[in-house]
């Protein structure tokens, strides 16, 4: 196997092994929100606490985890979800973790920047062969 060259093959299944470590932390992070799992908040404590904001919000948020973290994982409508992820963490900067700096040990904004870098770069990309999105009918392969 050459190591130096990038085949096909190669990227698609870095794009997979890509999409498995971005989408692992939105499907559990958006469960605890959506459904209080892993003894998480529930939509209406994590709007309230953390937001400040109505119930409403929470749900929008543990949705657009879920179902972004989701469409990442399998390639079904990738690029949506990687929106979704983007205004997520585009909101977890600005809204939570931009005053405590770049150190995510100090509650910074470094994980939630890498998370928004991941799905910047899968819009971009696609999902690549190794996904679910094959199966969807043609018009809607592009998304």
């Amino acid at each position: 196997m050459n190591w130096h060259s990038s085949s096909p093959d190669r990227i698609d299944a870095a794009l997979l092994i890509i999409r498995i470590a971005c989408c692992l932390a939105f499907l559990y992070h958006g469960s605890a929100i959506l459904f209080g799992a892993f003894g998480g908040p529930g939509p209406e404590k994590f709007a309230a606490s953390s937001l400040h904001q109505p119930a409403f919000v929470g749900y929008l948020v543990g949705i657009a985890q879920v179902a972004g973290g989701l469409a990442i994982l399998t390639g079904v409508l990738i690029r949506i979800g990687a929106v979704c992820i983007m205004i997520v963490m585009l909101g977890a900067i600005f809204l939570v973790h931009l005053p405590h700096g770049f150190n995510v040990g100090n509650g910074g904004f470094e994980y939630a920047l890498a998370q928004l870098l991941l799905a910047c770069g899968l819009l971009l990309t696609g999902a690549g062969r190794y996904s679910l999105g094959s199966w969807l009918p043609d018009p809607l392969k592009k998304f």
